[in-house]
């Protein structure tokens, strides 16, 4: 590489240990505040040696089954060296395997670096926001912020980071063949760390989702429905269990998650990078530049430090004491302190990715401007799909109103509403989803020389252009995985201020702030579901100019009319609904477990709803961790194998025809699931809130027959919203990392 695209690539480099120091900081500064009572620390320690011990767990398992998929990737890349004599990206085809194995396996352990440091740190942050509670809201919405903030920070960092020292070790230290620009070609030797973060997130979050609602759905439906006791309430011998469960699915887990997000899309970007610099050699004179490919790092690396100064933005303010406070809701100050920190992250990002365009592009192009328009398009989106979540699955809005309402007359108006609710939500974003490609690609292709190939059916500067809108709207990565994180932070307070016996006040704000939280949360699976949404498309341009470029005839037409494509499309329709089925299943079948235990240790001990005796925590512990485990294997291995063998038997235009069709699947499942799921739950808070009433006035609150129906919905919803909807993000852009990986053996089998 030539020095300068080197010292382009310390942007990436630094800005990510920035970000790794930042997050020291962070939690540092968390760490040091005050624990609480004796009686916090009980609960708290109790919290903290559940999720240790499930992740302990789940990680030596993910850990086994990467190293056997590391083999198997290695042993049928290997295979491809008997099958052709030619090369891969300037490879011969043994080093290429070699490469993948690698960098997959490197991939997986980055991955769950970040899930597991960022949920250790969640995981202490909870205590000392319930102590923070004490001196009021301001207190707790810092701790808990900053301690989400140490999970976003970590994770966007060791991502970044991963890809790109991937890329300058197999760039610049460990070179292609000779004649060969190594700075485009090895985009396609580092596709394996993408696949070896999508496979360690996926079974971390479909393993924490599972573990989650399984101590869920028991803690609600023996606890709050059958006994009539208050969610969190000591005597529930699931409550550890569902608390432990908040930071291994949605610290743990969402981390993963956002992790191969950053990943997968930025080797999408480098690879359709990749592909300008070389259109643009052959059709217009030029050396092929290694920019276009570098790009996407430094967008997301400056994304990073956009997110730093908005997290510091976020801070506590003398109109949130409680003698300034008056009449206004915790919550709602809370909200309007992210939001500002959000919005300062999205203006400086917009400003950040002009500036990278011109001084990174405008070497190469004149009109680099209109790249920095593509970018305000993912910045944009990334606006509108906070705010149409927010919508959908907040409390004050028309949509958990309605399923509210719904609980007047039972549990199956409410599920009727919820679905109802559930489906209607995918219009709006689909329109936002279509007219941000729609927008981006259009914009992209006005660029001169970035013209037309395979018979003027795509642009090639419009498919980079959705690449770069993709990369603005991962550039406030940091912070909405903050916002995430904060959710289970808040949630796990307020059950230590439950159990530990905390004046009411102090349970008033963790209240305010867990349904902040439950909204941040639910706003992170809009952000994720969008960033998919935009990242299948930019993975999947990818991999048909990876056919492409191997000579695949008729590689940018796939042609649902082709017999072999059509079988293809409906097997990628079908993996989404099974994946999905199983994944719900594994949920209600570890939730039967929990729910005998719970009946069996109130009927043994009477002593448990008397006070008098302490129910066995441990066992509920164990339940979820043993059944998490085992239901996670057979839907993590039908994602991944689905796509493998339908490549090696038909072909590789038929997997693009499951990959295309997939994906759509998914999106539409995602959001259904993710958006349906966050509404049930809302429709049961703002009952619990005391916002509904009858005909009369009488306010339906906790315990009535309209909140029973509501608890029941959330029930449903929760391993919607928690399990099956975010782990297809990662199937999404699984079925594309792992095609991306296996693409050239694709080929050589059907030649």
């Amino acid at each position: 590489m030539d020095n300068n695209t080197l010292w382009w690539l310390a942007v990436p480099v630094v800005t990510s240990i920035v970000a790794i120091v930042f997050a020291g900081y962070l939690a540092r500064w968390v760490l040091a505040k005050d624990t609480g009572t004796e009686k916090m620390r009980e609960v708290s320690d109790a919290i903290f040696d559940g999720a240790q011990a499930f992740l302990s767990r789940q990680y030596r398992t993910i850990a086994t089954l990467a190293v056997v998929a590391a083999i198997v990737i290695g042993i049928l890349l290997a295979f491809l060296a008997g099958l052709s004599g030619g090369d891969v990206g300037g490879l011969s085809a043994g080093e290429f395997a070699l490469r993948a194995a690698i960098s997959f396996l490197f991939g997986a352990l980055c991955s769950g670096v970040a899930g597991y440091i960022g949920m250790n740190v969640a995981v202490r942050s909870n205590i000392r926001v319930a102590s923070a509670a004490q001196r009021g809201v301001g207190d707790a919405l810092l701790v808990s912020f900053r301690g989400g903030a140490v999970t976003g920070f970590l994770v966007i960092a060791l991502s970044l980071l991963g890809v790109t020292l991937v890329y300058i070790v197999f760039g610049a230290l460990l070179p292609v063949g000779p004649g060969v620009n190594p700075a485009i070609s090895t985009t396609t030797s580092i596709v394996g760390f993408g696949f070896g973060a999508s496979f360690v997130a996926l079974f971390a979050q479909l393993g924490g989702g599972i573990y989650t609602k399984a101590a869920d759905v028991g803690a609600d439906l023996v606890g709050k429905v059958e006994a009539g006791i208050p969610e969190d309430d000591p005597r529930n011998p699931a409550v550890i269990a569902d608390l432990v469960g908040d930071n291994v699915g949605d610290c743990a887990g969402r981390g993963a998650d956002i992790f191969e997000s950053t990943a997968a899309e930025n080797i999408g970007a480098m690879i359709l990078g990749a592909s300008v610099a070389l259109f643009l050699a052959h059709n217009v004179a030029q050396n092929a530049n290694p920019a276009w490919v570098i790009f996407p790092l430094v967008v997301v690396g400056l994304g990073i430090i956009c997110s730093l100064i908005g997290t510091l933005v976020v801070r506590k303010s003398q109109a949130m004491e409680p003698a300034n406070a008056g009449n206004r809701d915790p919550g709602d100050i809370a909200m309007g302190k992210m939001n500002q920190g959000y919005y300062v992250t999205s203006v400086l990002s917009a400003i950040s990715i002009f500036v990278a365009a011109g001084l990174l592009l405008g070497g190469a192009t004149d009109h680099w401007w209109i790249l920095g328009l593509c970018g305000l398009v993912g910045i944009i989106t990334s606006f509108a799909f906070v705010f149409l979540t927010q919508y959908y699955t907040a409390g004050s809005f028309r949509p958990v109103r309605e399923i509210a309402e719904a609980s007047k007359t039972g549990p199956a108006t409410n599920i009727i509403a919820g679905l109802a609710v559930g489906f209607e939500n995918t219009g709006l974003f689909v329109l936002v989803i279509c007219g941000a490609i729609g927008l981006a690609y259009f914009l992209g292709s006005l660029i001169p020389g970035m013209g037309y190939v395979a018979s003027n059916l795509i642009s090639i500067g419009g498919i980079y252009g959705t690449a770069v809108a993709t990369m603005g709207m991962l550039m406030s990565a940091g912070f909405v995985l903050a916002m995430d994180s904060f959710g289970p932070i808040t949630d796990n307070a307020g059950g230590i201020v439950e159990m530990s016996g905390a004046p009411d006040s102090v349970r008033n704000i963790t209240d305010a702030l867990d349904g902040v939280g439950n909204t941040t949360k639910a706003l992170t699976k809009g952000y994720g579901i969008g960033s998919a949404a935009l990242a299948a498309f930019l993975l999947f341009s990818a991999y048909l100019d990876i056919l492409n470029s191997n000579h695949v005839q008729g590689a940018y037409l796939v042609n649902l009319a082709n017999p072999p494509i059509f079988i293809a499309a409906l097997i990628g329709a079908m993996l989404i609904f099974l994946f999905s089925s199983l994944a719900i299943r594994a949920v209600g079948r570890a939730a039967q477990g929990m729910i005998e235990e719970v009946r069996r240790q109130f009927r043994a001990d009477p002593g448990i709803m008397e006070g008098t005796s302490k129910p066995d925590y441990a066992r509920c512990v164990s339940i979820s961790t043993g059944a998490a485990l085992r239901q996670m294997v057979l839907p993590g291995i039908l994602a991944v194998g689905t796509p493998i063998l339908v490549g090696i038997i038909l072909g590789p235009l038929p997997a693009a025809g499951l990959l295309m069709v997939g994906t759509i699947a998914g999106i539409m499942m995602a959001l259904v699931m993710n958006n349906g799921g966050g509404a049930w739950d809302n429709a049961k808070k703002y009952i619990e809130a005391g916002n509904l009433k009858d005909d009369k006035g009488n306010v339906l609150g906790k315990r009535s027959p309209a909140h029973e129906a509501a608890v029941v919905g959330d029930t449903v919803g929760d391993p919607f919203k928690d399990t099956a909807g975010p782990s297809l993000h990662i199937v999404i852009k699984l079925l594309s990392t792992i095609t991306l990986v296996l693409a050239p053996l694709f080929i050589a089998l059907h030649k």
